[in-house]
């Protein structure tokens, strides 16, 4: 270690976590806002370097530092991967702070916890929900491979997400895509006989075991996640968007077919399937509904959408599908556009402000038109106003003044912004548009070397603990990781409704 010498600050050792605090950072912008807390983006005043900082929420616990917090700092101190964001250092606050209205932020301690972030540019929630975008086809493949590369890494070390979404997954303006996010990580044994929590994974991205009640489960709950990222690039639409879980789980049945013991082996066993079964069978439809998708791309997209999670394609297994080595190839990242900074808290803030705006145009015009309704009619010139309305005493009305004939009001025109077309495609869209019409909140938070384009032969099993890895994936990437250990709300919300079902486990 390089020692500085007396009375001097030694400036390229980097900083040992938590003996900064988060007066080193000038805050630019929230960015995002969730249960953990809120997210800003920040420079580093020494540095002038561009960071994200995640403020751990401590106002709700009776028990000190947050266990989620603790979990996602353990994980991502081991995770080093070019498709896994990067926590930086742990900075603190010495004292209470106040919120952006200059009230006291409601934490209980006296103190303040941040994670530093590398910062990224965007999420793919934010990105997609830019007016007129629309992914091309080597862009899902690219962005794809990348959330699929990271996944992978983090299975083999041994990790489960808990959390795929949109909004969970950043990208800069490089082209790089990172798995962020860890709130509600946990590491998980080979033999998936560990009870944990069913109460992870966003609505809308939850797998039909976790929606049924199992608390025994593995990588597969990730990549049904993965499946619906992924029909959601090539659809333009969540293809899942339930209000409640039983209505997830109808119109997961009614796309990929009821459950049974024939298409999934052991299905009856799972807690709550007596009370959520159809009524009636119904056939996988799937392959129909997604006819228009590229043959390689419905071919993988079935089996990351399979019910049976023991017969669910793996991310190694995803990533040697012939559909990330058919024309058109995937992307390098590098080649791919740069945009504004665009985050899903940011873009759903905007929206909130445009309805407002419109809300607020047409109560101002609903008022004009009352106020105008009010008005007498106007009569001849030097004549009264006579009362229209009918009432017992026709004389206390006579005090109404003159007024000459003529027009003597107009209405007022609206001032709010005119309601454009709807930007989100009313179908499917082949060409890969991705848009939503609503989301919950979220927002989460090295690039490297791309591997190279077109097949490539297998990878040998150098670093890859339990043999090779799948084409375009180096096993070099991947180091032998420690087990470690989450459970949180997001779009779709993570909590369920129907609390009293739900066992409360790790």
């Amino acid at each position: 270690m390089a020692i500085a010498a007396p009375e001097q600050l030694n400036l390229t050792e980097a900083p040992t976590w938590g003996s900064r605090t988060v007066d080193c950072f000038e805050k630019l912008e929230q960015i995002g806002e969730g249960t953990y807390g809120q997210v800003y983006m920040a420079k580093e005043i020494r540095t002038g370097e561009i960071v994200a900082l995640k403020k751990i929420r401590m106002d709700n616990e009776r028990e000190g530092f947050p266990i989620t917090a603790i979990r996602e700092i353990k994980i991502l101190k081991k995770l080093h991967h070019e498709n896994v964001i990067d926590l930086k250092e742990i900075v603190t606050s010495p004292g209470r702070e106040k919120d952006e209205q200059g009230r006291p932020d409601g934490n209980k301690y006296k103190g303040g916890i941040y994670m530093v972030f590398e910062y990224m540019d965007h999420d793919l929630t934010g990105l997609a929900d830019r007016p007129g975008m629309r992914f091309s086809v080597p862009q899902i493949k690219c962005y794809m491979r990348q959330l699929l590369t990271g996944l992978h890494y983090c299975h083999v070390n041994q990790v489960l997400h808990r959390d795929i979404k949109g909004s969970n997954l950043l990208i800069d303006n490089k082209g790089n895509l990172k798995l962020a996010d860890f709130g509600l990580a946990r590491s998980f044994s080979n033999d998936h006989n560990a009870n944990l929590t069913n109460r992870v994974i966003t609505l809308w991205y939850r797998p039909p075991e976790l929606l049924l009640g199992t608390t025994k489960y593995g990588p597969a709950v990730d990549m049904w996640s993965v499946g619906c990222i992924f029909a959601e690039l090539l659809h333009g639409k969540p293809i899942f968007p339930g209000k409640d879980e039983p209505e997830q789980l109808n119109k997961i049945f009614e796309l990929c077919g009821s459950p049974d013991e024939v298409n999934w082996p052991g299905v009856s066993k799972i807690p709550w399937y007596n009370n959520f079964k159809p009524s009636r069978p119904l056939k996988r439809r799937l392959r129909e509904v997604f006819r228009h998708f590229d043959r390689h791309a419905l071919e993988l997209l079935d089996k990351m959408l399979t019910l049976d999670p023991s017969q669910r394609i793996s991310a190694k297994d995803a990533l040697d599908a012939e559909y990330f080595w058919t024309d058109p190839l995937p992307c390098d990242p590098k080649s791919l556009p740069t945009y504004e900074a665009s985050h899903e808290f940011q873009t759903k803030k905007k929206r909130q402000q445009q309805r407002q705006h419109e809300e607020a145009a047409k109560r101002q015009k609903l008022h004009h038109q009352q106020q105008h309704g009010r008005l007498p009619p106007v009569q001849q010139s030097g004549q009264g106003h006579t009362q229209m309305r009918p009432g017992p005493n026709p004389s206390m009305h006579a005090s109404h003044p003159q007024v000459a004939g003529g027009p003597s009001h107009h209405y007022a025109k609206s001032h709010g912004p005119p309601a454009g077309a709807g930007r989100y495609p009313a179908g499917g869209n082949p060409s890969g548009g991705y848009g939503h019409p609503t989301r919950g909140q979220g927002g989460a938070y090295g690039s490297g070397r791309y591997p190279p384009q077109g097949r490539g032969t297998q990878y040998g099993s150098g670093g890859m603990p339990g043999g090779s890895g799948p084409r375009g994936v180096g096993g070099t990437n991947y180091p032998h990781g420690a087990p470690y250990g989450s459970s949180g709300t997001g779009r779709g919300s993570n909590v369920n409704r129907n609390q009293q079902q739900y066992n409360w486990q790790q």
